[in-house]
């Protein structure tokens, strides 16, 4: 900007030589001393640090959409293309996914129970159907497999359990919870991959003992339990490939800010119409209440 060109030169030159050679009157530019900035550019900074804010609490993995969202919560009036502007500006970005192989997406079908869920992963009700399935975590200490329960209606983690081995255990300590939790009064459909944790007497017990009919992935086919999938890549990108963990603890306390601090009671989601699983699920309850 050349007024704060001739501000920063002011102790070498001239201000009227300057304002000679930038083609800028002198009382223009004693005029911007008094109030240097105009009233957009103050506007600029205050949403700009609003959305810096925003950005923070998200655990910087929110992108424009998202904190466009945020501002209008908040009483802003904004539109997207100025909220990504001003994210470009202020050094923000959103936090980007990890580039997978490709791989086979054919797969045989289970022997032991079919696919009911079929990839309808649109549901209108919740307690209707979940999906389940199994990850690891690295730490100093060695691996940490992590178990979730999904609800498909609002995307709400429900049930969770980390362990320090890969057994039936841990995803019936998940299930346990979820069960708990929701306590379902009418059966509930849930989808797993073909994981020996999901084809042993243990859990096919537990779900007969629990009204839950069960779902299977065909072999080799991550898309059959695409919700699933992506919460652990959500997980991944925006928490665990962003921390080093020296304890099995450490890692368990950081997945339980990020599933119980900021998924469930915070994390915008596109399907929920930008409201958060928690959020989505009061509200969809108060309208049923109400009518």
């Amino acid at each position: 900007m050349r007024y704060a060109f001739v501000a920063e030169h002011r102790p070498l030159f001239s201000v009227r030589a300057m304002c000679r050679c930038l083609r800028i009157h002198p009382s223009g530019f004693y005029a911007w001393l008094k109030n240097p900035l105009s009233k957009r550019s103050r506007e600029d900074c205050r949403q700009t640090e609003l959305i810096r804010n925003a950005w923070q609490e998200s655990g910087k993995v929110y992108g424009y959409r998202k904190l466009h969202d945020d501002l209008l919560d908040q009483g802003e009036t904004c539109c997207p293309n100025r909220v990504a502007r001003l994210a470009k500006l202020a050094g923000i970005k959103a936090q980007i996914g990890y580039k997978r192989r490709p791989r086979s997406c054919g797969g045989k079908p289970s022997l032991v129970v079919d696919n009911t869920l079929d990839r309808r992963f649109d549901v209108g009700t919740p307690d209707r159907v979940w999906v389940t399935d199994i990850t690891y975590i690295k730490t100093m200490e060695g691996f940490a497999y992590l178990a979730v329960v999904i609800d498909l209606f609002s995307r709400r983690v429900i049930g969770w359990s980390m362990q320090s081995r890969q057994t039936t255990d841990v995803v019936l300590q998940a299930l346990l919870m979820a069960v708990w939790r929701r306590k379902p009064r009418k059966k509930v459909l849930i989808h797993s991959d073909q994981g020996s944790q999901f084809t042993s007497m243990d859990w096919a017990s537990f779900l007969k003992h629990h009204n839950l009919e069960h779902s299977m992935s065909r072999r080799g086919n991550c898309h059959d339990n695409a919700v699933a999938e992506s919460f652990f890549n959500l997980l991944k990108r925006e928490r665990i490939r962003r921390r080093v963990y020296k304890t099995r603890a450490e890692a368990r306390q950081d997945v339980f800010d990020y599933i119980e601090m900021f998924y469930n009671p915070k994390r915008k989601h596109v399907r929920n119409g930008m409201l958060s699983p928690v959020e989505f699920e009061r509200q969809q309850k108060t309208r049923t209440e109400g009518v």
